[in-house]
């Protein structure tokens, strides 16, 4: 969609963060002009000649940018109950049922794709998100994840999120010859590129792609003009972590089993790690030490939802903020600059994750007068009004 034209003033904010600046409390108001941040601060020092504009009401609520979810996989059909029930019943997750999904994907139409997704996107924004990544991987050979790639560039346009397209190389298909299927997508990635993906991921972990495949498939990336990223060390510690920072990948995601190695090369790479606690949450998972490995390390944190639906069915960047916090051991304002700024990050995007004087005008005004009650209120709607470019696009009035 067009985010390019919202004027519009945010008053009566009872506290503003920007991560340009202090944050202000009292009477704050945010000035949005052509759909950028044109001034924030104090309401009673709002610029003399400023024109009538169509105003929100913050009500004293506390104002964030708009959260940044740099890990998604929202194109899918069907479900994956009896996975989850299993899981819940001690039988561990290894991926298999990636195939499920794909093949209720595969047999969805069109339409119903596309209507399943932007319902997920609505309930997203619905929860203060402002930009969100999307990826494929629910096809698995070339033609199908094309066609996905497509979907997700059809989404992009009907929704009001801002949109970052990825293809994802998910699994190897059943039967089909591995350096084979490694070579014919490696050889759709100039496709991709033209039909809008900005990003290639690989899940490079047990089960899916080795560290070999995988560097043919960032080489083949890179020469196709793509942004890159990995799913690195979920459910073993293979080595991904490095791999990434070797090929200067834009971000490494889940990293539950990270070592202190693997965290350094990234640190130094300025490769930045995306946090998925609730896909750990999920799948049962017990290892919650990942943050305190890369933040010792100096590597630039971002938070995600995965959503997905075998293990992240999750719209919500509040409750992965309350995650990592409770689980993961983030201060309320480490989840708060993961959620947004690092987010940004992950996606190599200067001008969302903050509300700085010539960033795009998307903010989450809070049903809260401070950031810390997000985290503490378990289960509360967290947001009261999102605007995306100047433009109310979800929340409650």
């Amino acid at each position: 969609m067009n985010h390019a034209d919202g004027e519009l003033i945010v008053r009566r904010i009872g506290r503003l963060v920007t991560h340009a600046g202090r944050p202000v409390n009292g009477s704050a108001a945010v000035l949005i002009r052509s759909g950028r941040v044109a001034w924030t601060g104090a309401e009673r020092d709002l610029p003399a000649g400023v024109p009538a504009l169509p105003e929100v009401d913050a009500g004293g609520g506390c104002v964030l940018p708009g959260f940044v979810d740099p890990h998604t996989h929202l194109v899918w059909a069907g479900g994956r109950r009896d996975e989850f029930v299993a899981r819940l019943a001690g039988e561990r997750y290894d991926g298999g049922g990636i195939r499920g999904t794909v093949a209720a994907t595969v047999a969805a139409s069109d339409a119903e794709l596309l209507g399943l997704a932007r319902g997920r996107v609505a309930a997203m924004v619905a929860n203060g998100t402002t930009t969100v990544e999307v990826k494929t991987g629910y096809g698995l050979d070339p033609a199908a994840e094309l066609r996905l790639l497509g979907l997700v560039a059809e989404l992009a346009a009907v929704v009001p999120a801002r949109v970052q397209a990825t293809f994802l190389a998910h699994v190897v298909p059943d039967g089909v010859d591995r350096a084979a299927h490694v070579a014919a997508l490696a050889g759709a990635l100039p496709a991709a590129a033209a039909a809008g993906a900005s990003w290639c991921d690989v899940f490079c972990d047990r089960g899916a792609f080795s560290l070999a495949e995988t560097a043919v498939l960032l080489r083949a990336a890179a020469a196709a003009g793509l942004g890159t990223r990995l799913h690195a060390e979920q459910l073993a510690c293979t080595g991904a972590a490095a791999l990434a920072a070797e090929h200067g990948c834009a971000s490494a995601d889940h990293l539950d089993l990270v070592d202190p190695a693997g965290a350094r090369a990234m640190a130094a790479a300025g490769v930045v790690g995306v946090l998925l606690p609730t896909a750990t949450l999920s799948t049962r998972g017990h290892a919650w030490d990942a943050a305190r490995t890369l933040r010792a390390a100096g590597v630039t944190l971002a938070l995600g939802t995965d959503c997905n639906p075998g293990t992240s069915w999750c719209e919500s960047m509040p409750y992965a903020m309350q995650l990592a916090c409770l689980l993961l051991g983030l201060s309320v304002d480490q989840a708060v600059r993961a959620a947004t700024a690092g987010g940004a990050a992950a996606l190599r995007l200067a001008d969302v994750g903050h509300l700085g004087v010539g960033a795009r005008g998307d903010l989450v005004v809070l049903a809260a007068d401070h950031e810390a009650d997000l985290v503490a209120h378990l289960g509360a709607r967290p947001a009261r009004r999102t605007v995306i470019g100047g433009e109310p696009a979800g929340g409650v009035a």
